[in-house]
């Protein structure tokens, strides 16, 4: 059964601005990224989905393609990110079957929350590994498509066919610094200079590569870990952030239309935070009831064994 439109896309959008367009989604099953990829879907691009869960990947890829009469959706499992001869293998599945790749969603990441002094050095690894070193692995592995893409679709800034853009999930963290999430500040600074180093070099050659950083998103995987379900529940979790709510995967699917659409042919090398204002004010991981320094001054957290769970 088909998602409505207004789950995970505006009414503003014109349909079939992304007709015969492919897009490639690292992180493809989760929650965020598989919004991003629906609401392309229903504006006419094909998709290939990644991720390590097989039947995650398979049924999220079936479920998107009913956001389209037509749509072709891969969903391509037991794929690791820390590895590109695993990235570079579907990639060429996906140019296979769908023709090429025109937009690229780098979205697979792996979080959980540890003060420094309960962090071991391979956890702190292994999320670099995912959210980092996946990013770069994703990069590489579809780079010499998205060239192709943008010199089939010049950015002249006239033209309404777009190709050759690609996105990266990041997290605000490193903005201010983030109590328990040194690992993930740390490998999201490195995705957001990825980024603009891309933008730098690649632009020349037509493509735009640009950030995107959710907030607290209602319903995510994200914070199903990091948040508060009490919390949501009476309210206060929403007290930090500005406009007095979480976000929606909606709102991020707009912002990722917006990027790749003809309305952000100008746009390169930028972080676009859709957070509600959230992290311009102070707060700590999970709105716990403590506050700060408390929860790190009393050893609550470090007692805590975290499990690194990735979205991949």
């Amino acid at each position: 059964m088909a998602i409505p439109r207004s789950e995970y896309l505006s009414a503003v959008w014109r349909d079939g601005i992304f007709d015969n367009k492919v897009v490639f989604c690292t992180g493809g099953a989760g929650t965020i990224c598989s919004a991003q990829v629906r609401a392309l879907v229903h504006l006419g691009a094909n998709a290939c989905i990644i991720g390590r869960n097989v039947e995650k990947t398979e049924t999220m890829a079936k479920s998107i393609a009913t956001a389209r009469p037509g749509a072709k959706v891969i969903g391509i499992g037991a794929v690791d990110v820390r590895k590109i001869e695993s990235l570079e293998a579907a990639v060429e599945r996906c140019v296979k079957e769908l023709g090429g790749i025109d937009y690229v969603i780098a979205g697979a990441a792996g979080n959980f929350i540890s003060p420094i002094s309960g962090l071991s050095a391979n956890a702190f690894k292994t999320v670099l590994d995912i959210d980092t070193i996946g990013s770069f692995n994703t990069l590489k592995a579809t780079l010499p498509q998205l060239i192709i893409s943008a010199a089939k679709n010049p950015n002249t800034g006239t033209n309404p066919s777009t190709g050759g853009r690609i996105i990266f999930v990041s997290a605000t963290f490193h903005f201010t610094g983030m109590p328990l999430q040194a690992h993930v500040a740390v490998a999201k600074a490195g995705v957001d200079a990825l980024s603009a180093t891309t933008a730098i070099e690649y632009g020349p050659r037509g493509i735009t590569s640009n950030v995107i950083t959710p907030g607290p998103i209602m319903g995510t995987e994200g914070m199903a870990r990091l948040g508060s379900r009490e919390a949501e529940k009476t309210g206060t979790a929403f007290k930090k952030v500005p406009l007095q709510r979480y976000g929606t995967v909606k709102e991020i699917a707009d912002g990722t239309v917006y990027l790749f659409s003809d309305a952000g042919n100008f746009v390169n090398g930028e972080v676009l935070v859709i957070d509600g204002g959230d992290w311009r004010t102070p707060g700590s991981p999970g709105n716990r009831r403590s506050e700060y320094p408390d929860f790190l001054l009393d050893d609550s957290m470090a007692r805590q064994k975290p499990a690194s769970k990735s979205k991949l």
